[in-house]
């Protein structure tokens, strides 16, 4: 599968456009990055989000992260929902 083939996912389609492109721009950053640093990417994501005004729910979070790692490994997508559970747990304390 293409690196930019997860833009044509039909269930992207809902997604509100200030979101997706800040889900854009987040894949093009982390595309550039060593694979050791894609995972943390993933972790400030939520946190950076909040902080320019843009909220995902549970349901948009489970969704992009569905869709972005679909070419990791088993043990990078077991890793990223130890990441995601830690983002979770740090944006109910910056709320």
């Amino acid at each position: 599968m293409n690196q930019e083939d997860w833009k044509q996912d039909p269930r992207l389609a809902h997604l509100n456009p200030q979101k997706l492109a800040y889900i854009t721009d987040l894949a093009e950053r982390i595309s550039h990055l060593p694979k050791e640093q894609v995972l943390p990417a993933f972790l400030t994501m939520q946190v950076d989000a909040n902080k320019n005004g843009i909220r995902f729910s549970d349901a948009e979070t489970e969704l992009l992260v569905s869709v972005l790692s679909t070419n990791m490994s088993p043990a990078e997508k077991k890793k990223l929902e130890t990441f995601k559970v830690l983002a979770q747990k740090l944006a109910v304390r910056s709320s």
